[in-house]
């Protein structure tokens, strides 16, 4: 085969003679091509002045040929700040976390500053081999959704201070700021909604019983209940991942049990979609009330739970800036309301 029918990736390819990945121009290839000293090139490339316009040009183009960029590291750090931020938080896919992400960034680019940010997938150490990572870049702030519930890796980094805000649930057995939603009186709200519309066996489905989001809401739930003097049976609440099929078995055995319930609430965004597609397949019509809203919920008529996960990002990311601009007080505690949208599925009665 000849050469130019092969793949541009193929093993042994010829490359030019200046193409070398990983080492890029520096100031010095930069004052070797302009024909000035290392010192000029600085002038020129920090916009100060005792540059002529000639040899500033001859700098600039050197500069773009050699496709020079500037080195920021050393420049922030001589400042003691490197203008970025952290962001560690549970999956990037799931669309809450996707908003609450974009809010962080807005805030921050607001701030000159950088966000970089990673996904602990619900694993705790995970979380902490990425928040300690971010730390050792020198991040000056940290903002981290929990996923285990010990945080004391992370008292030295603070004490060294890195700014750090929690987001969505509280650390654990350390004092930090942090932004949370309602979780207990949104489920309280959607479980007596539910109980308005005549429901008295009401199943619970949540997430799993270490995470404080997931501990709230069936507290919420159970609270809802004991309001109305309704008793609550072990079979009508089921607390574990989130995976479909974990949570279409609870909900079949909630709907075939010898104590089948009439309605349903759902503890998050992805328990309420498997259990939409598990009620979609029942013969009887059950009432459901889901935490967290999700996409095409309005046209498929769903009630839920809204939170702001914008403003939870924002609200964060503000108070973390807040931090890194000297304000020292004693940590904060924000819970921002969720608000109750009916839509149908929370209003269907009792069959």
């Amino acid at each position: 085969m000849a050469d130019t029918d092969r793949s541009p990736f193929t093993p042994g390819r010829p490359r030019g003679p200046e193409l070398r990945y990983g080492n890029r121009p520096t100031m010095k290839d930069v004052a070797a091509r302009a024909g000035v000293g290392l010192k000029t090139v600085s002038r020129v490339v920090n916009s100060e002045p005792g540059v002529t316009p000639d040899t500033e040009r001859r700098v600039q183009e050197a500069i773009e040929s050699l496709g020079f960029r500037r080195n920021d590291s050393a420049r922030v750090l001589r400042k003691g700040r490197t203008a970025s931020i952290g962001l560690v938080l549970e999956d990037l896919a799931d669309p809450f976390y996707g908003a609450l992400s974009r809010a962080v960034e807005e805030v921050a680019r607001a701030h000159g500053t950088l966000l970089i940010n990673g996904s602990s997938a619900e694993d705790p150490d995970r979380e902490q081999e990425l928040a300690l990572a971010l730390c050792a870049r020198r991040v000056d702030g940290l903002i981290v959704i929990p996923a285990g519930d010990d945080h004391r890796y992370l008292e030295p980094e603070i004490r060294a201070g890195i700014a750090t805000v929690f987001v969505d649930r509280p650390a654990g057995r350390i004092d930090a700021d942090t932004v949370l939603s309602d979780s207990f009186g949104g489920a309280r709200a959607g479980v007596a909604h539910l109980i308005a519309h005549g429901h008295r066996r009401i199943g619970f489905i949540g997430d799993r019983p270490r995470i404080h989001t997931a501990v709230e809401r069936l507290r919420g739930y159970r609270t809802a209940m004991a309001d109305e003097g309704l008793a609550v049976s072990d079979s009508w609440v089921s607390l574990g991942t989130t995976a479909p099929e974990r949570v279409r078995a609870a909900m079949l055995e909630m709907l075939t049990g010898p104590e089948p319930v009439t309605a349903v609430f759902a503890g998050n965004n992805r328990v309420t979609v498997t259990v939409v597609r598990v009620l979609a397949e029942q013969p009887r019509r059950v009432a459901l009330v889901g935490f967290d809203d999700i996409e095409l919920a309005d046209l498929l008529g769903i009630t839920v739970i809204a939170q702001d996960s914008a403003a939870l990002g924002r609200t964060a990311a503000e108070q973390l800036f807040r931090r890194l601009d000297g304000v020292e007080e004693k940590p904060v505690r924000v819970a921002l309301r969720t608000m109750l949208i009916p839509r149908g599925s929370g209003e269907i009665p009792p069959s």
